[in-house]
C-alpha cells in the first residue's frame, strides 16, 4: 500500500510535500498536533486532488508511539514538523519499532550526525530510515556528487542557499537559525577544523539570473558530510542568506551582538518574523541555491564547476520538500536497502531533478578551467611546457624553491617607488621561494628572495589578460605563448579602482620557460617611463610541499 504519514503537514515544507505525494499516486494521511488545521490542510488538498485519497491524524512528536504510527495504516512516514536543532530522533525510533519506513527534512546539525545510531535498530526491523531529506543535506550532496564525478582532487567545496524575500518563514524555521546565530561553528577551512561565529561574513555569491547575493557561514549537517564524503583539502562550507540585503546584515549585525552580549536570540523568533515580513516589501522574491566545487577534474586540470538553481516568485519553499519526495518514491520502488543514515549518497541529482518538472525552479551547471592563466589564455595553455601549466594551475595552496637574484631600482626616485610597492633590493644568487594560494577567483603569490618578502594578487578581470596588484597598484597583463614561453606584457595599469594613463604607467620585460632540467624559469623586469627600473628578478622553481597549515 503506497500510504504515507506526513507530520507537520500544515507547515510550509509539509504542505508542499502532501501535494507531491498526492500528484504521484500516494495516499496521504495528513498530522499534526493541531486537528483544526489539519482539517483545513486536508480540506484544501481534497479540493485539489479530488480523487485521491486523504486522512486526518492528530499526533504529537513528543508523545507518539509505536503504535499511534502502525494505527494510520501508512507504511512510510514522514517528518516535516522540525525544528530539529537538539532534538532526539523520537518520531524515527517510533516509526522503525512499528516497522515503518522513515524520512524526515531535519536540517540540524547535530540531530543527522547522530542519527546513525539507529542503523542496527533499522535493519534488524527491514526498514530504511533516512534523515536530512531536503536541501540540506540531500541535494547539495547529490549536486557535489555529480559535479566531482571522476575528479582526481576536491580542494575545496561550497553551498549556499538564499530564499525570496517573501518566501514563508515559519516559526521552527526561524528558531532553527536563531539557535545557532552568533555562536561557535566547527569547520572545515583553511585545510583544518577550526572554530567560527554563526552567520560570520559577509560574502557575495553569484546566483544567476537571481543575481548576486549576499550570504553568510550557516550550521548545517554538511559542514560535517562535505569534509567526510569528499575530502576537500582546503575548505568545506555552507552559506545561507536573506533577501532583501539589509535584512540579511540585520541578521549578521545580531550575531554580532549575540557574540558580544551572550544572550539568546530564540525568543526574538516571532517578532523576528513580523519584521522579515514587512522588509519582504523590497527585495528580489526568487529563491535561489548555488552549489560549487574547486578541484582537479579527471584530466588533472584545475577545474570550477557550479550548479545553480533559481525558483520563481513563490515556488521556492517547494524546493526542500523534493529530496523527501524523491526519498519516498525509492524507497517504495524498493531502491533502497535497510538501515539508517543521512540521505547522502541514496538520491542522484537526476532522482530529484526529475521532482523539479511541475514547479518554477531551473538549473544550470556551469565547468570551466579552474586557473586563471588558463582561462586568459585559452586552448593555447595546454601546449605550454608541463613546469609552466603546474605552477599556474596547482589549486589550492602550493609551494615552490628555488634560487633567484634581482637587480634593484635603477635611481633614488625608482627606489622610492619599489620600496613602497615592497620590490627587492639588490641581491646576488640567494633561495627564493613562492607560496601561492589559488582558490580559481584569484592567486596570491608570496615571494621571499633572499629574506626579502613582497606579494601580488592575481585575478581574471576578463578577455585574454590577467590582473596582478602589488599593494595600491595593479597592471592590467597580456599573456601570450611564444615558442615554449609564456610572454607578459602590460596591457594598462590602475591605482587603486582608478585607471591611469597608459603612456604613465609600468612597462615589462617578463617571461616564464623551462630550463634543461625541466624547472620552471622566470624573468621579471618592471620599469616606469623617467624614473627607470624598479626591480628585475630571475630565477628557477620546483615545487616541494604544501605550506603547513
Amino acid at each position: 500500500m503506497r500510504r504515507v504519514l506526513v507530520i507537520g503537514a500544515g507547515g510550509v515544507f509539509g504542505s508542499r510535500l502532501c501535494e507531491g505525494l498526492l500528484r504521484h499516486g500516494f495516499e496521504v494521511v495528513v498530522a499534526g498536533r493541531d486537528r483544526a488545521r489539519a482539517e483545513r490542510v486536508a480540506a484544501r488538498l481534497r479540493a485539489a486532488f479530488p480523487d485521491r485519497r486523504i486522512e486526518i491524524a492528530t499526533l504529537d512528536t513528543a508523545t507518539l508511539t509505536p503504535g499511534d504510527l502502525k494505527a494510520t495504516g501508512a507504511t512510510i512516514v514522514a517528518d516535516a514538523a522540525g525544528p530539529f536543532q537538539g532534538a532526539e530522533p523520537t518520531t524515527a525510533r517510533a516509526a522503525i519499532a512499528a516497522g515503518l519506513s522513515y524520512v524526515d527534512l531535519a536540517d540540524g546539525r547535530d540531530f543527522v550526525a547522530a542519527f546513525p545510531a539507529l542503523d542496527a535498530a533499522a535493519r534488524a526491523a527491514g526498514v530504511v530510515a533516512l534523515t536530512g531529506c531536503s536541501s540540506t543535506p540531500a541535494l547539495s550532496n547529490a549536486v557535489l556528487d555529480r559535479l566531482t564525478e571522476g575528479w582526481r582532487e576536491v580542494v575545496s567545496v561550497e553551498a549556499a542557499i538564499s530564499p525570496g524575500a517573501r518566501a514563508p518563514r515559519g516559526l521552527s524555521v526561524m528558531r532553527a537559525i536563531l539557535s545557532w546565530l552568533g555562536r561557535p561553528v566547527r569547520v572545515f577551512e583553511g585545510e583544518a577544523w577550526t572554530v567560527r561565529p554563526g552567520w560570520s561574513g559577509l560574502y557575495r555569491r553569484d546566483f544567476g539570473a537571481a543575481g548576486r547575493r549576499r550570504v553568510s557561514l550557516c550550521e548545517t549537517p554538511d559542514l560535517d558530510l562535505f569534509p567526510a564524503r569528499f575530502a576537500p583539502r582546503g575548505r568545506a562550507l555552507f552559506l545561507a542568506g536573506l533577501e532583501p540585503w539589509p535584512a540579511h546584515v540585520g541578521a549578521w549585525g545580531l550575531g554580532l551582538a549575540v557574540r558580544r552580549f551572550r544572550f539568546d536570540p530564540v525568543p526574538l523568533a516571532g517578532w523576528l518574523i513580523r519584521v522579515s515580513g514587512w522588509a519582504s516589501v523590497v527585495g528580489s522574491d526568487r529563491g535561489a541555491m548555488r552549489v560549487e566545487a574547486w578541484g582537479v577534474d579527471g584530466e588533472g586540470r584545475a577545474t570550477r564547476a557550479v550548479w545553480r538553481l533559481v525558483a520563481e516568485p513563490g515556488e521556492g519553499p517547494v524546493t526542500p520538500s523534493l529530496p523527501a519526495l524523491s526519498a519516498i518514491r525509492v524507497i517504495a520502488a524498493g531502491r533502497v536497502a535497510p538501515g539508517a543514515g543521512p540521505c547522502v549518497g541514496v538520491l542522484t541529482l537526476e532522482d530529484i531533478v526529475a521532482e523539479m518538472a511541475p514547479h518554477g525552479l531551473a538549473t544550470e551547471t556551469a565547468v570551466e578551467r579552474g586557473a586563471i592563466h588558463a582561462r586568459a589564455i585559452g586552448p593555447a595553455f595546454d601546449a605550454l611546457p608541463a613546469a609552466i601549466r603546474e605552477l599556474h594551475e596547482t589549486p589550492g595552496r602550493s609551494l615552490w624553491r628555488g634560487e633567484a637574484m634581482t637587480e634593484g631600482a635603477s635611481g633614488p626616485l625608482a627606489a622610492l617607488v619599489a620600496g613602497i610597492v615592497g620590490f627587492p633590493k639588490a641581491q646576488a644568487a640567494c633561495a627564493a621561494e613562492v607560496a601561492i594560494e589559488a582558490d580559481g577567483e584569484r592567486s596570491v603569490w608570496r615571494r621571499r628572495i633572499g629574506g626579502h618578502r613582497f606579494a601580488s594578487v592575481l585575478s581574471h578581470p576578463g578577455g585574454g589578460r590577467v590582473r596582478e596588484r602589488f599593494g595600491p597598484v595593479s597592471m592590467d597583463l597580456s599573456l601570450t605563448p611564444e615558442g615554449g614561453r609564456l610572454v607578459y606584457r602590460v596591457e594598462g595599469w590602475r591605482l587603486g579602482p582608478v585607471p591611469l594613463p597608459r603612456a604613465l604607467g609600468p612597462s615589462t620585460r617578463a617571461h616564464e620557460e623551462v630550463d634543461a632540467e625541466g624547472r620552471f624559469v622566470f624573468d621579471v623586469e618592471i620599469s616606469l617611463p623617467l624614473i627607470g627600473r624598479l626591480v628585475r628578478y630571475r630565477g628557477w622553481l620546483a615545487r616541494v610541499s604544501r605550506p603547513a597549515s
